[in-house]
């Protein structure tokens, strides 16, 4: 028997920082990096990441029982894949080993502000055909959880949303920039599948070309999930069930590095779902993983335990605004 079942990449993330002006700012939200100069690595540092990767270990680390699907590739790569999250208890029984590994660089010269540089690999090379649809049936999970993933992968994703349809299964969806970007026609025959879906305020807008949070909300909703989370970093996050908007500030924290936040929030916030906790306790726990990530380096360094996470919201509740949509 499984709680979830995550579908969506996994990698190897190299964190690489300077510690100089290698990446000069020339206006907001853009950077140039100077030619003909060799920059010495001051800290360089290997882990694994990925979103199905990093949301397995925290569904694991609050307790649920966990299955990652995902072709890791077949090298020393994957190997190391593997390793991390058999250490995590996570099942890898339905792991594919299929081609090449994927990569992530981060360039972290300023602190939390970063530039990835993403190799996919065989990530988004997951067929439908991979799958052990018997087994995993058998093993009646409560939920799927998708990373997002493009290419042969994205359909499987879209098989797999109408068969957990059919099959009373719930189906998170972590949608990135990259699948935002392609419009709400592409999109439509997965989200009409999906039960909850979280990104955060830029891929928000992308998906729906509009700027107020609430309005965001009505056209996400209209796609088909019944649950909308758009995170804003350092502000906080909104949740909607369709009727009531809700809001959760984010407290001040000392950001380390923000690779996997909204891994991490998603992670919390779907896990409080499994557990059958309203709304407001969920949004709680997706912004205190997010917050417990960002004073870490890494996207796993301080995923938090069940105990931990719930001790730590019971000392200091954030106060949730709530108001009709």
């Amino acid at each position: 028997m499984l709680d979830i079942v995550c579908i969506g990449g996994a990698n190897i993330d190299v964190f690489v920082d300077t510690e100089n002006r290698l990446f000069q700012e020339e206006k907001k939200g853009h950077i140039h990096v100077p030619f003909g100069s060799k920059v010495l690595i001051k800290k360089m540092r290997f882990d694994t990441g990925g979103g199905g990767s990093n949301t397995a270990v925290a569904f694991s680390r609050f307790g649920l029982r966990t299955c990652f699907i995902g072709n890791v590739g077949d090298d020393e790569n994957s190997r190391q894949i593997l390793d991390a999250l058999r250490k995590e208890k996570i099942d890898i029984s339905m792991a594919v080993k299929r081609g090449r590994s994927g990569y992530s660089v981060i360039l972290d010269a300023f602190g939390h502000e970063r530039t990835i540089l993403v190799f996919k690999g065989s990530n988004n090379d997951l067929k439908y055909s991979d799958l052990n649809m018997k087994k995993i049936k058998n093993n009646k999970p409560k939920f799927f959880y998708f990373g997002t993933m493009l290419g042969t992968a994205y359909k499987t994703q879209e098989k797999l949303a109408a068969f957990a349809r059919k099959n009373k299964i719930k189906v998170a969806l972590n949608a990135s920039t990259y699948l935002a970007a392609k419009g709400p026609s592409f999109v439509s025959k997965l989200m009409k599948n999906v039960d909850v879906l979280i990104l955060n305020r830029e891929e928000a807008k992308l998906l729906t070309k509009q700027t107020i949070t609430s309005k965001q909300m009505i056209k996400l909703h209209k796609l088909g999930p019944k649950i909308v989370c758009i995170t804003e970093g350092p502000k906080g996050a909104y949740c909607s069930n369709g009727f009531e908007l809700y809001f959760v500030k984010a407290a001040k924290k000392k950001i380390k590095e923000t690779t996997g936040a909204g891994d991490a929030f998603a992670s919390g916030f779907v896990t409080g779902l499994i557990k059958n906790n309203p709304v407001e306790y969920c949004l709680q726990l997706g912004q205190a993983e997010a917050e417990s990530v960002i004073t870490h380096l890494g996207a796993k360094e301080k995923l938090l335990k069940w105990r931990e996470i719930t001790n730590k919201i019971k000392k200091k509740p954030s106060n949730i605004i709530k108001k009709n949509l």
